[in-house]
């Protein structure tokens, strides 16, 4: 679990990730998550739910080409 500060706006789940970068399913998200040591580590697990930290997501999607810079 990361230790750094985020935004209560900047908190996502799967689902939120999946629409961002224009994916049809959320699972991708978690598949991602197993097969890329570099996917960003949740800021928080629930008991049914991975939070993650936008920006942690897009600076990694950026990075790895599965979002284009604006």
């Amino acid at each position: 679990m990361s230790s750094h500060r985020v935004e209560v706006g900047d908190l996502v789940g799967a689902a939120e990730i999946a629409e961002r970068l224009g994916i049809a399913q959320p699972q991708t998200v978690h598949s991602w998550r197993r097969r890329y040591e570099d996917f960003p580590r949740p800021v928080a697990t629930l008991k049914q739910a991975m939070i993650w930290s936008w920006s942690d997501v897009e600076r990694w999607a950026k990075t790895t080409g599965r979002l284009k810079s604006m």
